[in-house]
């Protein structure tokens, strides 16, 4: 066996929770801590680790954390709430024994996409934060919420190499004047030593050979020059712009997309029989 298959067959089995559903959760949880930090900045005036003159009663800081759980439609998140001195922070996103967001995915989702601007990006602060907070502490958070999703699409990577990238889409409802459903195109890299990340995700009216090529070009052009193997559906100019970006990756069809492609063109009582040999050929 090579080392391509090695690292290959390495990477895919040590961890089979690898689904879309999964990423986008995992991102709205980091994204909600954030969120959290950012409040407490704003209402505090001060960021984390700023020195300050802690003999004064009247002096508001930081004061520890304590944890919670919420459930979102891609599963449950796990909150990191931060504490003040004073105990007047009252964060504004998840009030006492609320138990589900309203929204929250949307938001996120939205928020950290490629291509969303600042103008977007202060109207969807304005909506989570406009009801509890003065128009300055809005601007505060608003600005600091602005530098995380800026640094999330321009941060270099730590690493050049990846043995596979999954591409996937899933289509979600998001508000541009009217609700509508739109793909949201994920690139989830694999490293050799089995180690997951997020690399990018965009919004597009449709899944696209073009917004797949865009996002392949800002991978690269942020540091990641080798990827050995691509998995991705079928989609019509997907292939074209793996070549033109990693022209030295291999591609393979998904297995799943292929399935459900599969039994598109199968009557409904033939389909337990074709499955069962399509997976005996896999």
């Amino acid at each position: 066996m090579n080392q391509f298959n090695k690292d290959i067959i390495a990477a895919l089995s040590s961890d089979k929770d690898i689904t879309l559903n999964e990423v986008l959760r995992r991102q709205i949880e980091v994204a909600a801590n954030q969120f959290l930090q950012n409040e407490l900045t704003a209402v505090l005036g001060h960021k984390p680790h700023t020195r300050i003159d802690r003999s004064k009663d009247d002096v508001n800081y930081r004061n520890g954390t304590y944890t919670r759980t919420i459930d979102t439609e891609y599963g449950e998140i796990n909150l990191t709430i931060p504490r003040d001195r004073l105990n007047k922070f009252q964060n504004a996103l998840f009030p006492p024994y609320v138990r589900r967001t309203d929204g929250l995915e949307e938001m996120v989702i939205k928020m950290y996409s490629k291509g969303v601007t600042t103008r977007e990006i202060a109207d969807m602060v304005e909506r989570m934060y406009g009801h509890y907070y003065s128009p300055t502490t809005v601007s505060n958070i608003t600005k600091r919420t602005e530098h995380l999703v800026e640094e999330f699409h321009e941060r270099r990577f730590k690493y050049s190499q990846y043995v596979c990238v999954f591409l996937d889409a899933t289509y979600i409802p998001l508000r541009r004047g009217t609700v509508e459903r739109e793909a949201v195109n994920v690139a989830i890299g694999i490293r050799s030593d089995g180690g997951k990340e997020v690399l990018d995700y965009s919004i597009a009216p449709t899944e696209n050979g073009a917004a797949w090529s865009e996002l392949l070009q800002g991978l690269r052009a942020r540091g990641i020059k080798d990827i050995q193997l691509f998995i991705a559906d079928g989609l019509v100019g997907l292939q074209s712009a793996i070549e033109a970006n990693y022209p030295q990756a291999k591609f393979q069809r998904c297995w799943v997309h292929a399935e459900r492609n599969l039994l598109g063109y199968v009557r409904k009582n033939d389909r337990r029989e074709i499955i069962t040999d399509f997976k005996a050929i896999r």
